[in-house]
């Protein structure tokens, strides 16, 4: 499986527990997919989160997120990591 960060824009004032609403509601549908979510970070004053996760596929990432409420604006795959 291959290895996915997704970006998502326009979340200013997120806090620590709408990010782990957030992903916990990804993490409960994820195995729909073949997706395992591994970490998620945010910073709410830019409005940016971050999303690690291995997947089959980028749209594999992409429908959990969309089911889940909140579509990725970016995901790039991650293929070298150390």
């Amino acid at each position: 499986m291959a290895e996915f960060m997704d970006v998502h824009h326009n979340m200013k004032g997120l806090s620590e527990a709408d990010l782990k609403a957030a992903h916990e509601a990804d993490l409960a549908i994820q195995a729909e997919e073949n997706v395992q979510f591994k970490q998620a970070w945010a910073d709410p004053d830019s409005g940016t989160v971050f999303c690690l996760s291995e997947a089959p596929s980028a749209e594999a990432v992409q429908r959990i997120h969309e089911r889940a409420g909140h579509l990725a604006d970016e995901i790039h795959a991650v293929p070298l990591v150390v």
